[in-house]
């Protein structure tokens, strides 16, 4: 359904108040990866890695530096306005922070109506009943509608907006962590309901997240992402076993465990992730990795296959049965 295409973002900006010269966040430099129809995609690193931008790039809010994006074999690039919205019907986006994407002055039928109306999906009764509907696929009732957001718990507003994306049975959503605002006891319900939707509907999902373990649970493959670079691809099982990149491998390592018995295995990273707008030269990993050689400075690695449909970023890694040696 997806496929991206050399795809880049650099934002301007300026260091100091009185600076002159331009510089560039290069939030997204150079991805590649493919979205299968009916599976869930999830894309992980650490903050300010870009995982938000890729997905902003692909529903067309923001405009990309290089690069192609194509949704069903069209490429976005060269659709008009008028084209541009028709296809965003069929996309969506599950936000962060409920109470911020919803608007304070709109009542739940409001916000389920503005979408139905935009697109002129239907009106009337048939606009009524494709509401009530809605409304009960996302656990509320027909007395919510009357009220505002500041009303509603913060489970019950990531409810109403993604109920606000189910009006449009859209085919492509973007959950951009959609549950890390919630409390750790919400969380779960409200990642069983978008799987339980997307099962019933046929979703295609972009689930962007920096915890491992929600990634993990909901994912069909799993993206890594460091410092504007993916860096590692791979089925959600085979990643778990044999994370190959050494930066999967300590994401990995780092994530926790519910278990006080539990001894980790693997490195844990030293140092802070680099700054985008000027990245290290080669593999930009290197500065943080304990495997790192005089060619990783210099060169920077191919994202490439090494077998079985797993993509990495590394120097030293030829092929699936690779073994990491001690760090140094």
């Amino acid at each position: 359904m997806i496929e991206v295409r050399g795809l880049k973002k650099y934002f301007e900006t300026k260091r100091g108040i009185f600076a002159r010269e331009k510089k560039w966040v290069h939030a997204v430099d150079d991805v590649n990866f493919y979205i299968r129809k009916g599976e869930v995609f999830g894309l992980v690193g650490e903050s300010g890695c870009g995982k938000t931008t890729v997905g902003k790039l692909i529903l067309g809010l923001i405009r990309p530096t290089a690069g192609e994006i194509y949704f069903d074999g069209h490429n976005l690039a060269e659709f008009d306005k008028e084209e541009l919205r028709k296809l965003k019907r069929r996309m969506g986006t599950i936000y962060q922070h409920p109470q911020s994407s919803l608007n304070p002055r709109m009542t739940v039928h409001t916000t389920l109506s503005r979408p139905i109306d935009i697109h002129k999906i239907a009106k009337g009764e048939k606009k009524e009943e494709i509401i009530l509907k809605v409304l009960k696929e996302v656990g509320l009732e027909p007395q919510h509608l009357d009220r505002y957001p500041h009303e509603f718990s913060g489970g019950q507003q990531q409810r109403i907006a993604v109920g606000r994306v189910l009006v449009l049975n859209p085919d492509f959503v973007v959950l951009d962590e959609p549950t890390s605002a919630l409390d750790v006891s919400v969380q779960a319900h409200i990642l069983n309901m978008l799987s339980e939707l997307q099962s019933k509907f046929g979703f295609t999902y972009l689930l962007i997240s920096h915890d491992l373990n929600i990634v993990e649970h909901m994912s069909d493959r799993i993206a890594v992402m460091y410092v504007g670079k993916m860096v590692e691809l791979a089925d959600t099982e085979e990643l778990r076993k044999n994370a190959l990149q050494p930066y999967t491998r300590s994401l990995l390592a780092a994530a926790p465990i519910a278990d006080p018995t539990y001894k980790r295995k693997g490195h844990i990273l030293k140092g802070e992730v680099p700054s985008t707008i000027n990245p290290p030269s080669g593999c930009r990993f290197h500065p943080r990795c304990p495997y790192a050689k005089p060619v990783c400075k210099e060169e920077e690695p191919k994202f490439k296959d090494v077998g079985g449909g797993h993509y990495v970023a590394c120097h030293f890694v030829k092929n699936l049965r690779h073994r990491w040696p001690s760090p140094a």
